[in-house]
């Protein structure tokens, strides 16, 4: 049996040359020839769960860091919701009476596979068949999630702190709102000096920024954060008008300035992480 092609690309040495680790799981613009067939609506709609071209944001930004980007898109898979996320409503292998707890996300149709999509409703003709979903996870969950824990392992062994920056992006909350959103899962997946850091940095770049709300990050952090032992995890969201052209649609003339502004909080990351901790915390 030929084995799946791997759904993510993975840029940097291995092993690492950083301590920083970048992941980029929602930018995924490779809808397969089963989902397009699958969809009750229109492909446009089902791009609106994109974090549309960040992943050039990240590109641009990128020098030796280990980073990974998905392709495969987030209407077939979501990265950033556990296997446990399924969504009983469109999956034959999923039931309510099986889950521990059903998320807020879960319950409003963005579980591991998205059923509903702002502005569009219902995504899909028919339910899902259970072995389809369970070769989704085992093809592209699961490989993605083990290759990042190789990386931060392998960081962390290498330069003693790891930190991983989960990249996304957002709608824009609104005028005079945070243009940036940082997520630690309440101070549970990061040490305080590397949310500081990476607030430094975004003040530099006179952009507002929140902490946690409205997005506090999700089972990327929940699954690889270890604060202590070492190994950190910071989400950020940034606002698409931030760097997509006034349509929203493709990168804009101000994406340079964007990547330049992440690049900052790379090397702010990568310097903090190089601060032995008695040394911080003086």
């Amino acid at each position: 049996m030929t084995a799946p092609e791997c759904a993510f690309d993975r840029f940097g040495d291995d092993p690492p040359l950083s301590p920083i680790v970048l992941s980029v799981p929602h930018a995924g613009r490779d809808y397969p020839l089963a989902l397009r067939a699958a969809l009750r609506v229109p492909l446009a709609a089902a791009t609106v769960l994109e974090d549309r071209y960040i992943d050039a944001v990240a590109l641009a930004a990128h020098r030796d860091e280990a980073l990974f980007v998905q392709r495969r898109a987030r209407a077939w898979i979501d990265l950033n919701r556990s296997e446990q996320e399924r969504d009983p409503a469109i999956d034959e292998g999923a039931a309510w009476t099986a889950m521990p707890h059903a998320s807020a996300k879960l319950r409003g149709g963005l579980g591991l596979v998205p059923r509903r999509v702002a502005g569009a409703g219902e995504l899909w003709r028919r339910r899902l068949d259970a072995n389809d979903v369970n070769a989704r996870i085992r093809n592209d969950h699961r490989p993605y999630h083990a290759a990042l824990a190789c990386a931060l392992a392998a960081a962390r062994a290498r330069f003693g702190t790891a930190v991983l920056l989960d990249i996304h992006s957002m709608p824009s909350l609104g005028p005079d709102q945070p243009r940036l959103v940082i997520g630690d899962r309440f101070g549970r997946s990061a040490g305080t000096r590397f949310i500081a850091a990476v607030e430094a940095a975004a003040r530099r770049h006179s952009v507002k920024t929140a902490l946690n709300t409205p997005y506090a990050g999700g089972h990327i952090l929940d699954t690889h954060a270890r604060p202590a032992n070492g190994v950190h995890a910071i989400q950020i969201e940034f606002d698409r008008s931030l760097y997509l052209d006034p349509a929203g649609d493709r990168p804009g003339d101000t994406l340079p300035a964007v990547a330049r502004m992440l690049r900052d909080m790379i090397d702010a990351l990568a310097d903090e992480a190089a601060t032995p901790l008695s040394i911080a915390a003086e």
